[in-house]
């Protein structure tokens, strides 16, 4: 059994295969990889074991990622929260895995890092453990009526009836001007995180390649905007991808009105299952909120394949001066440090 590579942009197999693997989500799809080439200029790569020009039955893929800041290294895939290898046979498993272990070092990569969805993945690559997180997803099965039952009724079914009551302003779509408002909380959010906000380039080409599966909920409240999120639709899953909103106007409930207009949409759609995304474990406030929405928490886990162990990253008095000095930044420069800084991270 030879493995084989290929450029998923430009095999029309791959976005075919994508329609039909099961696992398969957003984040393997020739949109988000067209995103990260055009924005930060990765280059994605299709391990597998079926021959060219033949059908695809399965493929592990990858981002090619190179930087003078963190090094050269494949990751599968940028900024996706998960990315699930598409193969199903272990004999596959075995040879993509040996043919990964040849390109670490032919390469001279610092390292090789899956994102898999499902538990046990790691150990059929094999794959040594490195980050964990939280994952939450939602059901969509049962009637909006159930559902709506099984929330938090403080934090979020009481929030959500403020938000309608006070007479919060609900749009949604693709346009110029909504992704103004939604960048706005963005940017919002990340400098009350101490962090430069994604360029907006990353969000506009998002919207171009990916199309009809993208869309942004704002909520604004006298003609401003208090919060926004983006989601993805793709097959049977809505993702809350992005979300950002204004503290100053936390107790009017935008955020839990977007997520339910989401949620709602969501299963009108057809959608079965709600994806809230990772959390850092330590982040008990994003944990508990997801929590709260009746969703099921699981513990997502990373992989990484590397020729030597890798150091135990630890803040330092940089990193921490970078994040007081980003809270403090004038907008431009913010938004400048984003647009260098989001292509070294991947």
């Amino acid at each position: 059994m030879s493995v084989y590579t290929f450029d998923p942009l430009q095999d029309p197999r791959w976005e075919e295969f994508c329609q039909r693997a099961a696992g398969a989500s957003i984040f393997h799809t020739r949109g988000w990889l067209t995103t990260l080439q055009r924005t930060y200029g990765y280059q994605p790569v299709v391990f597998t074991t079926s021959a060219p020009g033949g059908a695809l039955d399965n493929g592990v893929v990858f981002c090619r990622v190179s930087s003078w800041l963190t090094g050269r290294r494949m990751i599968s895939l940028p900024f996706a929260d998960h990315c699930e290898p598409l193969v199903a046979c272990p004999e596959a498993q075995q040879e993509i895995s040996a043919a990964l272990q040849k390109t670490l070092r032919a390469d001279r990569l610092k390292h090789i890092e899956l994102r898999p969805l499902s538990a046990g993945v790691l150990s059929e690559f094999p794959f040594r453990q490195d980050k964990t997180f939280y994952f939450h997803w939602l059901s969509l099965r049962p009637s909006l009526e159930d559902i709506f039952r099984r929330f938090h009724k403080d934090s979020i079914q009481r929030r959500v009836r403020k938000a309608e009551r006070v007479g919060l302003v609900y749009e949604q779509g693709r346009s110029a001007a909504l992704l103004q408002k939604f960048y706005r909380m963005i940017a919002i959010t990340r400098r009350r995180h101490h962090l430069p906000p994604q360029p907006i380039e990353w969000f506009r080409n998002l919207i171009a390649c990916v199309g009809e599966k993208l869309t942004i909920h704002v909520a604004s409240h006298r003609q401003q905007p208090v919060a926004g999120i983006l989601t993805l639709h793709y097959r049977d899953t809505v993702v809350y991808k992005y979300g950002g909103s204004d503290a100053q106007h936390h107790n009017l409930g935008g955020m839990p009105l977007l997520l339910w207009k989401a949620i709602e949409a969501a299963r009108r759609d057809g959608a079965q299952h709600f994806d809230f995304g990772r959390s850092d474990k330590d982040n008990e406030g994003l944990v508990r909120f997801k929590d709260q929405w009746g969703s099921t928490r699981t513990v997502l886990t990373y992989g990484k394949l590397s020729n030597a162990p890798e150091r135990a990253t630890r803040s330092s008095p940089f990193a921490d001066a970078a994040q007081r000095l980003f809270f403090y930044m004038p907008d431009f420069l913010s938004a400048a440090a984003g647009r260098l800084l989001y292509r070294h991270i991947g």
